[in-house]
C-alpha cells in the first residue's frame, strides 16, 4: 500500500531568457540580477508554458518568442527556505532579443558574470589558476586514493587540465564540481559557512544550476540547429553573426572557416544592402533564409574552433 506524503507539492516555472548584443550573451534577470524570471503554476494556467509566458511577461514585460522545455529540477534542498513543502522546478530556454524590461528589478546581465571560467576567448590567466590550484587541493583531500583520484579525473575532464580539451558543453559539470568542491557562494551559503569566494556571480535557490544547464543546452544547440537566427536582427554582417556564435560558445573561430562553413551550408542570403556602422570598408548584410531555418538541421557540423582556446 502507498502511503501519501504528508508535504505539500508544489510547481515553480523557470525562465532561461537568453539575447546576444555586441558579442555579449545576455540572460534575463530578476531580483537584482539573483534570480531568473519565475513563479507557481497555478490552477488558471491553460498550460505550464502559457504559466510560463505569463509569469515572465508579468515580472519583466519581455514576450516570449522561441520556448523549448529545458529540465525538471526535484531536489529536495534547493530553495533557501527551511520549509516542508517540496519544490519542483521546470524549467526552459527562451530565444529572443534584447528588449526593455521593467518590474521586480528585471534586467538584462551577460551570463558571464556569474560564470566567468566559461569564457574561453580571452581567458584570464589569474582565474585559471586560482580554480586550478582550488581543485587540486580538494582532489588531495579526498578519503582514499580511489577517491582523489576520481577526483582528479573528473576536475582534468571539466576544466581541461593537465592537456585535457576543453569541452564548452560542459557548463552543469563545472558548476556542479565546484559546488561539491565547496567552492562557490551556493555552496558555502548552503554549509553555513563565511569567506566567500569571488568565482562568479550567485543566484537565489538553485538558479545558477539553472541557467548553466541553459547554456549547456544551447552550446550543444548551435551546432547542429539553426537557433542562433533567433538572436539576431532581420538583417546583420557575417562578422556580427560570428560574434554571436563566439558569445554563446564562449571560444573563438576561425574567420574564413566560419564563413565557409556558413556558406556551405546555405543559411543566409545578402540582402542587397550594406551596412555604414562598422569602420572601414562597408560590409554586406545578410537575412537568414526561413526556409532553412524552419525545416533543415546542420547535418553533421562543427563549429569551425580555434585550437588552444
Amino acid at each position: 500500500m502507498t502511503v501519501a506524503s504528508q508535504h505539500p507539492l508544489a510547481a515553480e516555472l523557470v525562465a532561461v531568457l537568453v539575447a546576444a548584443t555586441d558579442a555579449e550573451p545576455l540572460v534575463l534577470t530578476t531580483h537584482d540580477g539573483r534570480m531568473l524570471p519565475s513563479g507557481p503554476f497555478e490552477s488558471g494556467h491553460r498550460s505550464l508554458q502559457a504559466g510560463l509566458r505569463a509569469w515572465v511577461e508579468e515580472q519583466t514585460h519581455h514576450p516570449l518568442g522561441y520556448v523549448e522545455q529545458l529540465y525538471t529540477f526535484a531536489d529536495r534542498d534547493r530553495t533557501e527556505q527551511k520549509t516542508e513543502q517540496r519544490v519542483i522546478s521546470i524549467s526552459y530556454l527562451a530565444l529572443t532579443r534584447q528588449g526593455p524590461v521593467s518590474g521586480a528589478d528585471a534586467a538584462w546581465h551577460g551570463w558571464y558574470r556569474y560564470f566567468p571560467w566559461e569564457d574561453r576567448r580571452a581567458p584570464s590567466a589569474e582565474l585559471g589558476e586560482l580554480i586550478d590550484s582550488a581543485l587540486r587541493e580538494w582532489c588531495r583531500a579526498g578519503a582514499d586514493a580511489a577517491q582523489r583520484r576520481t577526483r582528479q579525473q573528473r576536475a582534468e575532464v571539466c576544466f581541461g587540465l593537465d592537456g585535457r580539451a576543453w569541452n564548452e558543453e560542459l557548463v552543469l559539470q563545472r558548476y556542479e564540481l565546484l559546488f561539491e568542491a565547496g567552492l562557490v557562494h551556493e555552496a558555502i551559503r548552503r554549509a553555513g559557512r563565511t569567506g566567500l569566494p569571488h568565482l562568479g556571480q550567485p543566484m537565489r535557490h538553485d538558479h545558477r544550476r539553472i541557467l548553466a544547464t541553459g547554456i549547456a543546452r544551447l552550446r550543444a544547440k548551435i551546432k547542429y540547429r539553426p537557433v542562433v537566427f533567433e538572436l539576431m536582427p532581420p538583417a546583420f554582417t557575417l562578422l556580427q553573426l560570428q560574434q554571436a556564435v563566439e558569445a554563446l560558445a564562449g571560444r573563438s573561430l576561425h574567420k574564413q572557416n566560419f564563413r565557409r562553413f556558413i556558406e556551405q551550408q546555405q543559411l543566409v542570403e545578402e540582402t542587397g544592402a550594406q551596412s555604414t556602422e562598422t569602420p572601414g570598408r562597408p560590409a554586406k548584410l545578410f537575412r537568414f533564409r526561413g526556409d532553412v531555418m524552419l525545416e533543415r538541421a546542420l547535418s553533421g557540423s562543427k563549429l569551425p574552433l580555434v585550437r588552444g582556446n
